[in-house]
């Protein structure tokens, strides 16, 4: 097989015949070198040995192929290395036998044999190690074709890397120095960089890529050299920075080839030691700008940036040497101007540079807020004239820009004092804005951060102002997800309960700032909003009111400030509208006022429920719902005087006596005799709780009577359990005008009903009845004076 065929490389059918003909002939030919070794016989061991390595010499077999072919040779060699050891047992010399290999008929046999021998010649030390290699690295040079020239001087670099000049080695001294080591290595190095580099150009255009492929399956040959020098003890920082980085970097920028280019630097960054890197920064990052305006220099920064970031993570008592040599600024000036020397840079490669530098920040520089914030305005310069960022993989990188320093700092406080962070913010599209604000609320929640000053609330508002209010870019809001958009104001609205101060003053700016931005959310939002910044503002409310009234000069008028914030916001739910939400709320505000004793403004606020039930509630449901509200809201009631209560009152029992139906009515004008009997907030009127109660009886009757037309009075007879137990209430808390006789009259009347022909049976209402019964007679068998007054009702 020895110099067939072009060089081309044929199907993967034909490259396995090729090589297993190969092989069996490199076995064929180490068999008779065997049996050379065995009888001691140099000059056939040499004889069949050439023939043996002969077979590198085929250009058929891909890079693949043509490896498996070297490493069978490999461990033959191995093996006549030992013997030419033997041989110098026996008397031959080793300068003989570097001599005799040279005579070889072809060059690529000759030169694997030379180094061979150079091995036992240099292990032997009868000539100073670095003439040897210095020799056999220059010979090598006779071998041009660079898959054949690679694997051979891999093979120079396997064979000589245990026997270097290296610091505190056996061949230092006499046989060279460290540098000695180094200069050979480099050489070597540069050569093979050469001829890897050449592969490009061989074989027509059209197989570009194919070539491309096999040169990457190469590649770890060529790392290999600079493997070996970071494991050289010799070189310490000087002879890097002197020596190594610059021999190395000027192959790398001079060799002009992409795959070459990148894989080199790649390999430079990790295997030579962080702090080498940290030292020569202005060395490396300097050549990244001359480097192919299509290698990925962004995935180099960003790994050098990770190692070293790692580095200080892990070894804190280095942070002194990053700030000594200005690693921050070094970095950052090298992103700029790989972006700039690279205009054709996709937006993505630029921003996922800015996030490595940021990550590298937010690690090394932890407590350097204003290098974060550089960070964030490099990218916002280059992000200028962008506007929304459409491209997704660009819109990702932003985000995680943005969540680099929430997740670092955990604290939302800290990330608003960074100035260009809203800016880069800016540039999300309307769903991704969405989004990010989500997760800026999820922080702030899962931390436990307050918000503690009005401007930093403003600034929040500002980050999270798609969630919170309509933008120009923003979708109509029936075109929205319900479920998704319940979930983010139910969010927003958790957050108002994070916005908080100590001092009232600056607490209420929080809400005055907070209510300004809620109100620009349209109506859909406001029923989420809305009343969690009326809680707010009732608790703040609390706390005025606990407070001594001599602690501010302003001691009567801020509450009133609240409380006319309270009203208009409130007020600002009748364009939603929720009439029922903003009763309730209005009914809140009316007891907060009560207990801080301003009587015109609890009023206020029941007038304002009043309007509401008049005018916008018009469902009889609600109507029920709303006028039990009013009537317990106003029963608890104790700022009013006489006419402003009766006032109330009146209205109360008179909107419960027009409810739709008749069972409503009655049972909302029932519960009106309690607006009669506070007991605690005095009023105490038994008559008006009587002319109440007899009122509902009438109503019952009334309704008793309808059911009956139709469909039988039984459901109906419930209410007369409910009245007569309305009764009992009254009778056991003293109420005069509830008399033995009046109950007594009732009793007789329900049962009366229900023996009646037109009552239908209901068990619910016999069940209810029966344990009305039952807890009469209770109270007859009890002591005191409570089985006296029950003692004349008969059951």
């Amino acid at each position: 097989m020895q110099n067939s065929g072009p060089d081309d490389i044929s199907s993967t059918e034909e490259q396995e015949k090729w090589l297993a003909d190969a092989l069996a002939l490199v076995q064929h030919h180490a068999f008779y070198m065997h049996r050379a070794l065995d009888s001691c016989n140099l000059r056939d061991a040499l004889k069949y040995s050439a023939q043996m390595l002969g077979e590198l010499r085929t250009s058929k077999l891909s890079p693949q192929k043509y490896y498996e072919l070297y490493m069978k040779t490999f461990d033959e060699l191995r093996m006549l290395e030992v013997f030419f050891k033997e041989e110098t047992k026996r008397g031959c010399t080793t300068a003989h036998l570097y001599e005799l290999v040279q005579h070889a008929g072809n060059i690529l046999p000759r030169l694997y044999l030379l180094c061979t021998v150079g091995s036992v010649y240099i292990k032997s030390k009868d000539a100073p190690a670095k003439e040897v290699l210095k020799d056999l690295v220059e010979m090598c040079r006779g071998i041009q074709n660079p898959i054949r020239g690679l694997f051979l001087r891999s093979y120079l670099s396997q064979i000589s890397k245990d026997k270097l000049p290296d610091a505190a080695s056996e061949f230092e001294g006499e046989g060279g120095t460290v540098v000695d080591a180094v200069e050979f290595v480099l050489q070597n190095f540069t050569e093979m960089n050469k001829l890897w580099v050449r592969m490009q150009h061989q074989g027509p255009a059209r197989e570009k890529e194919k070539r491309e492929k096999e040169r990457s399956e190469l590649r770890d040959l060529v790392g290999k050299n600079l493997h070996l020098l970071s494991q050289l003890e010799g070189v310490d920082l000087d002879l890097y920075r002197d020596m190594v980085l610059p021999r190395v970097l000027e192959q790398v920028v001079n060799c002009k080839d992409e795959l070459a280019q990148y894989y080199l630097m790649d390999c430079i960054i990790q295997v030579f030691p962080d702090e080498y890197h940290l030292q020569t920064l202005d060395t490396l990052l300097g050549a990244c700008p001359q480097l192919q305006p299509t290698v990925d220099v962004k995935t180099i920064l960003s790994q050098l940036m990770e190692r070293l970031s790692n580095y200080a993570a892990s070894t804190p008592q280095v942070l002194a040497d990053f700030l000594q040599v200005e690693a921050f600024s070094k970095l950052s000036e090298a992103v700029v101007k790989v972006i700039e020397v690279q205009p054709d840079m996709p937006l993505v490669g630029a921003v996922s540079l800015h996030v490595a530098l940021l990550t590298f920040t937010l690690r090394v520089h932890v407590d350097r807020l204003d290098y974060v914030d550089q960070v964030l305005g490099a990218c916002v310069k280059k992000l200028e004239g962008v506007g929304k960022v459409k491209d997704n993989k660009a819109t990702k990188q932003i985000i995680a820009l943005l969540t680099a320093p929430l997740e670092k700092y955990n604290n939302i406080v800290t990330v608003l004092s960074l100035t260009n962070y809203p800016k880069v913010m800016e540039h999300l599209d309307y769903g991704t804005n969405k989004v990010m604000a989500v997760v800026i609320i999820q922080n702030i929640m899962k931390n436990g951060t307050f918000i503690m000053e009005a401007d930093k609330v403003e600034a929040l508002c500002e980050l999270l102002k798609e969630i919170i209010q309509d933008s120009d870019g923003s979708p109509a809001l029936d075109e929205l997800d319900e479920e998704d958009f319940m979930e983010e104001q139910n969010l927003v609205a958790r957050l108002v309960q994070m916005l908080t101060n100590d001092d009232n003053s600056e607490m209420f700016k929080i809400l005055q700032t907070v209510r300004k931005y809620f109100l620009k959310g349209g109506p859909k939002r406001l029923g989420y909003t809305l009343p969690s910044l009326v809680f707010s503002a009732l608790k703040l409310v609390r706390l005025l009111q606990q407070q001594d009234e001599s602690s501010g000069e302003d001691g009567v008028t801020f509450p009133q400030k609240v409380f006319q914030f309270l009203l208009q916001t409130v007020e600002a739910l009748s364009v939603v509208p929720a009439p029922e939400l903003a009763l309730r709320l209005y009914l809140q505000c009316a007891e907060a006022a009560n207990n801080c004793d301003l009587e015109p403004i609890a009023y206020e606020f029941f007038t304002q429920a009043f309007v509401l039930y008049e005018e916008e509630i018009a469902d009889s449901k609600a109507q029920v719902t709303a006028i039990h509200l009013i009537i317990g809201t106003l029963q608890r009631m104790h700022v009013f005087g006489v006419e402003n209560r009766d006032t109330l009152t009146h209205k109360a029992t008179g909107y419960s006596a027009k409810l739709l139906k008749k069972p409503d009515q009655c049972r909302a004008v029932y519960a009106c005799s309690h607006l009669f009997w506070v007991v605690d907030g005095r009023v105490q009127d038994g008559e008006r709780v009587l002319l109440c109660l007899k009122r509902a009886l009438r109503i019952a009757n009334a309704a008793q009577q309808m059911a009956s037309v139709t469909k039988g009075s039984g459901g109906t007879l419930t209410l007369f359990v409910e009245i007569l137990n309305k009764y009992l209430y009254y009778f056991e808390h003293g109420n005069q005008h509830i008399t033995n006789s009046v109950i007594q009259g009732l009793i007789e009347l329900i049962v009366t009903e229900m023996q009646s022909d037109n009552t239908t049976q209901d068990p619910m209402v016999d069940s209810f009845f029966a344990s009305t019964l039952r807890y009469i007679r209770f109270q007859k068998q009890k002591g005191d004076g409570v089985a006296e007054r029950y003692a004349s009702i008969e059951l």
